[in-house]
C-alpha cells in the first residue's frame, strides 16, 4: 500500500509535491461529465514523468493487433480510447522563465480532489531557479451541466518581486498514446487557428474520421478586476493559442480564466464541428466562471442526493465510499445508449477503455439502485444493438443459427481482445449479460423491455451456450471444455464451475423469458419467432443439458470445486506467500501462476453470490473458507464479492477488511496500479459491498429483502436506493434501523425476513 493522501470525508487531499507519486495523483484526482474526461495533468509546463490523458466518450481508434503466433478468430484491431488533444494546457512565464515544477523548489504544495462540488483544486509556492517566487492557486472543473464545457481558473502572485506574468492558454493536437502498439500517432489536425482571445482545433482520428472541434476563449483580471493584454498569436500546424503579458506588482495576483468547448461527431455535423465548438465556449464565458460554477454544483448536489453512503465514525471508509461513487458518477450519465462504462474510465489508457462484463456483473447493481431506470435501460440497450456483432463473433468461432458470443472487450460489438485465453475462453460474460436483463426486470418490473430487446438477446446466447457445451460419454455428463473462469489465473481448463452454471442458468432463463413475452406480447413473440427462425424443438437439447450438466464437487471437502484438477495443484495459503513476492502478477512467471493453486478473483464464490438463495449458509460458509484463503485479489473485481459473503455468514470483521480493500484499491494502491489508472467499475462493487453486504440487500422474487449489519468501527451508516420506482432511505446503528419513504407510495419490504411497511415521507423505526 501507499497511504500518501489525508483521510477527508469529501475530499481526497495531497500536501507535498512527491514528483515519484505523481503519476498515481494524476489518476486519482482525474475529473469527468460522462462526455469528456481527463487525468489530473498540470495546467502549466511539466517536464518530469506524466501521463498526459484528455478523452472524449466514444472516440476510439482501431489499433492493429499486435501478436507473435496469429490464430484463426483473432480479432484484427485492438480498440482504444484515444489520448486526444489537450486543452489545459497554459503555460506560464515571469519574466520569460518558465515556470515548471520539475526545475522549481516547491512549498506548500497542496492538491484537492473536491467531490462534494466535482472541482480539482491545487495551490503551491514555487521558487524559480533564478530566485523569484510565485504563489499559483488554480482550480477547474468539466461542467456536469454543460457537459462540452471545461473551465479553468489559474491566479499568480509574484511574491517577492514586481515584473511581468505571461500567460500562454493553448489548444495542442500534438499528442500520442502511451499504449500505442507500433508508436503511431492516431490524429490528423485538420485545422488550428487563433485570434486575440480565442483559438480553434480540429482533430480527426486516422482511421473511422471520427472528428473532435475545441474552442477556447478566456478572461484576464489582476486583483479580481477585468484587464486586457496584447495578444500574441501562437499557430503551428497543430497548435493554437495566445500569448498574453501582464505587469504585475509584488502580492498582486494575476489570474486567467480559461473557457474550453469540445465538440465530437457522434454529437453534431462533422462540418460545423468548429463553429459548434466556438458557440459553446463563447456561451460558457458569456455566463462566467461563477455561474458556470454554481450550475456544475447545482448538479452534483443531485447525484449525490440519490447515490451517497454516509458512514459515521469511520473516516478513511467514508472518503474511501465517496471517492467511488464520485468516480461512477462522472464516467457515466446514462444519456447516451451509444457509450458505456470503460473499467479505467476517463483516467488511463490501459484495457482501451472500453467495455468488459464488469459493467453488467458489477455496474449495472450500482445505476440500477442509484439512477432513474432508464439509465440501466440504456446500458442493456448498448447490448442488444450489438446482438447483430455477437452473432458475428460467434460465427468466426465456427458457431451458427444465431448463436451470440459477446466480446470479453468492445466498444462496437466486435470483439477486439487479442488475448487468446480471453478472447476465446472467457465466455462466462455472456452469462453476466443474461443475468443483468434479470437485475433490470426484478428491480424494475419493466417487461416491456424482454419483448422489445431483451428476449432477442437471451435467445442467442442460449444458442451460444448449447451449441458449446460437450457430451461427454466418459462422464455420461454435458462438459465444459477448454474455457477460462472469472479467475484468470487459470487458463485453458476443463468444467469452470462458475462458468458451467451460468450457462445452465441462461438456458433456463431464456425459455423463461420467452414464456413471458409469448404470453405478454403475442405479436411481439411471433416477430422475434420469425426474425430468429426459432422452433421451440430446440429447447428439447436446452432442457437435457440443464437435467445433466456436469459440476465439479469434492466430497471429502463438501465444496464445489473451481475447476476439474484443482485439487491436483499445491495446496498453499495466500497468507504464507512471502510479502516482497506480492503481487505475484508483478513477481511471478506465467507459467508459476498457472500452476499455483492462487486464484486472482472470486470464482466459484462469484456464482455462489449470483445464485445466492440457491445455497443454506453453511454451505456459502464451508466454500468461502476453502476459497478466500487461497485468493490474492489481484483483480480489483475480487474484494467486494468476499466482502458480501463474508457479511453473509457473519464474518464482519473480513468483511470490513475486504470492504476497505475494495473501497481504498486506488486510493492506497494495493495493487501497485493506480500511475496507469483507476479501476472504475470494481468501484460499483464498493458500493454493493456496502449495500449488498453490510446492507444485506436482496431482491427474491421482485420483492425488496434487507438484513443489515454493522462494523464495529462505524457509529452508522446510511444508503439510499431506487425499487421498483421507490426512492427508499435506509439508516444503520448498532441499536436500530430506520427505514424512510422518500417517494410518494408506501414501500413495503423484508427486514431480517419480516414484512415491514414504511408510509410515504415518513420514518420507520425497528431495533435491531
Amino acid at each position: 500500500m501507499k497511504k500518501y493522501l489525508i483521510p477527508d470525508e469529501w475530499c481526497i487531499i495531497e500536501e507535498g509535491f512527491n514528483p515519484d507519486m505523481h503519476r498515481s495523483s494524476e489518476s486519482i484526482f482525474s475529473l469527468g461529465n460522462g462526455k469528456m474526461g481527463q487525468r489530473a495533468n498540470f495546467e502549466e509546463q511539466y517536464s518530469g514523468k506524466t501521463l498526459q490523458g484528455n478523452y472524449v466518450a466514444g472516440i476510439y481508434y482501431p489499433d492493429k493487433t499486435r501478436v507473435g503466433w496469429w490464430k484463426n478468430g483473432y480479432p484484427e484491431y485492438f480498440a482504444k480510447v484515444l489520448n486526444s488533444p489537450n486543452w489545459i494546457g497554459l503555460d506560464v512565464l515571469a519574466d520569460g522563465e518558465m515556470l515548471d515544477l520539475a526545475t522549481a523548489t516547491t512549498t506548500h504544495f497542496k492538491r484537492v480532489l473536491n467531490m462534494k462540488e466535482g472541482t480539482l483544486s491545487r495551490s503551491f509556492d514555487a521558487t524559480l531557479p533564478s530566485g523569484k517566487q510565485l504563489r499559483v492557486n488554480a482550480i477547474r472543473f468539466l461542467s456536469m451541466a454543460d457537459t462540452e464545457n471545461g473551465v479553468i481558473r489559474y491566479s499568480v502572485t509574484p511574491l517577492n518581486f514586481s515584473g511581468k506574468i505571461t500567460f500562454v492558454p493553448y489548444l495542442d493536437g500534438d499528442v500520442e498514446n502511451e499504449d500505442s502498439n507500433y508508436d503511431e500517432k492516431f490524429w490528423n489536425i485538420l485545422w488550428s487557428n487563433a485570434k486575440a482571445g480565442e483559438a480553434t482545433l480540429l482533430s480527426q482520428t486516422k482511421k473511422l474520421d471520427f472528428r473532435v472541434g475545441y474552442a477556447m476563449r478566456y478572461a484576464l483580471q489582476i486583483d479580481s478586476a477585468n484587464v486586457t493584454a496584447k495578444a500574441d498569436m501562437i499557430q503551428t500546424a497543430t497548435k493554437a493559442g495566445n500569448s498574453v503579458t501582464i505587469p504585475v506588482n509584488k502580492a498582486q495576483v494575476a489570474t486567467i480564466v480559461k473557457y474550453v468547448a469540445v465538440s465530437s461527431s457522434l454529437n453534431h455535423a462533422p462540418d460545423h464541428l468548429v463553429d459548434a465548438a466556438t458557440q459553446s465556449a463563447q456561451a460558457a464565458m458569456h455566463k462566467g466562471f461563477d455561474t458556470m460554477l454554481a450550475e456544475h454544483k447545482a448538479k452534483w448536489a443531485d447525484k449525490w442526493t440519490h447515490s451517497d453512503i454516509r458512514i459515521k465514525g469511520d473516516v478513511e471508509a467514508q472518503q474511501g465510499i465517496r471517492f467511488n461513487i464520485f468516480q461512477l458518477n462522472q464516467t457515466y450519465t446514462g444519456e447516451d445508449a451509444r457509450l458505456n462504462v470503460g473499467p479505467k474510465g476517463f483516467t488511463g489508457e490501459k484495457y482501451g477503455g472500453t467495455t468488459y462484463w464488469d459493467t453488467e456483473a458489477y455496474c449495472i447493481p450500482f445505476f440500477i439502485s442509484t439512477a432513474p431506470a432508464e439509465v440501466t435501460r440504456n446500458l442493456l440497450v448498448y447490448r442488444y444493438k450489438h446482438l447483430q456483432k455477437a452473432i458475428e463473433n460467434a460465427q468466426k468461432l465456427g458457431f451458427t443459427n444465431g448463436a451470440a458470443l459477446y466480446p470479453m472487450v468492445t466498444i462496437n460489438g466486435e470483439e477486439c481482445h487479442n488475448e487468446w485465453e480471453i478472447t476465446f475462453e472467457e465466455i462466462h460474460r455472456n452469462g453476466a449479460i443474461a443475468f443483468a436483463i434479470h437485475n433490470y426486470l426484478r428491480h424494475t418490473g419493466d417487461n416491456g423491455y424482454l419483448a422489445e430487446y431483451g428476449a432477442e438477446v437471451l435467445m442467442g446466447i442460449a444458442r451460444f451456450w448449447s451449441q458449446r457445451i460437450t457430451w461427454s460419454h466418459e462422464r455420461n455428463k454435458y462438459v465444459m471444455l477448454g474455457v477460462t473462469g472469472p479467475n484468470e489465473y487459470e487458463n485453458n481448463i476443463n468444467n469452470n464451475w462458475y462458468t458451467n452454471k451460468m450457462a445452465v442458468w441462461c438456458l433456463k432463463y431464456a425459455q423463461e423469458a420467452l414464456s413471458i413475452v409469448k404470453k405478454d406480447a403475442p405479436a411481439r413473440y411471433a416477430d422475434i419467432v420469425a426474425k430468429t427462425s426459432f422452433d421451440e424443438k430446440e429447447t428439447e437439447r436446452w432442457n437435457h443439458i440443464i437435467a445433466n450438466m456436469h459440476f465439479p464437487f469434492n466430497e471429502q471437502l463438501n465444496v464445489f470445486m473451481q475447476q476439474d484438477g484443482y485439487m491436483d495443484k499445491e495446496q498453499i495459503l495466500a497468507a504464507d506467500l512471502d510479502p516482497a513476492q506480492r503481487p505475484i502478477n508483478q513477481h511471478w512467471s506465467w507459467d508459476r501462476i498457472l500452476r499455483s493453486c492462487f486464484i486472482k478473483q472470486a470464482d466459484t464464490l462469484q456464482g455462489i453470490y449470483v445464485f445466492e438463495e440457491e445455497f443454506d449458509t453453511e454451505t456459502i460458509r464451508r466454500n468461502f473458507n476453502f476459497y478466500e484463503p487461497r485468493t490474492v485479489h489481484e483483480s480489483s473485481l475480487s474484494p467486494c464479492v468476499h466482502a458480501i459473503l463474508a457479511a453473509k455468514i457473519g464474518n464482519i470483521d473480513k468483511a470490513y477488511e475486504m470492504y476497505l480493500r475494495t473501497s481504498r484499491l486506488d486510493l492506497d494502491d494495493y495493487n501497485h496500479e493506480a500511475h496507469e489508472g483507476l479501476h472504475i467499475t470494481s468501484m460499483a462493487g464498493t458500493w454493493m459491498s456496502v449495500v449488498e453486504g453490510f446492507g444485506g440487500k436482496r431482491v427474491y422474487n421482485q420483492q425488496l429483502h434487507l438484513n443489515p449489519i454493522i462494523p464495529q468501527q462505524w457509529q452508522e451508516y446510511a444508503f439510499r436506493i431506487t425499487f421498483m420506482g421507490n426512492d427508499i432511505e435506509i439508516r444503520v446503528s448498532h441499536t436500530q434501523v430506520e427505514i424512510i419513504a422518500h417517494g410518494s407510495g408506501d414501500v413495503s419490504l423484508y427486514l431480517y425476513g419480516k414484512p415491514v411497511t414504511a408510509k410515504a415521507g415518513e420514518s420507520t423505526t425497528i431495533t435491531r
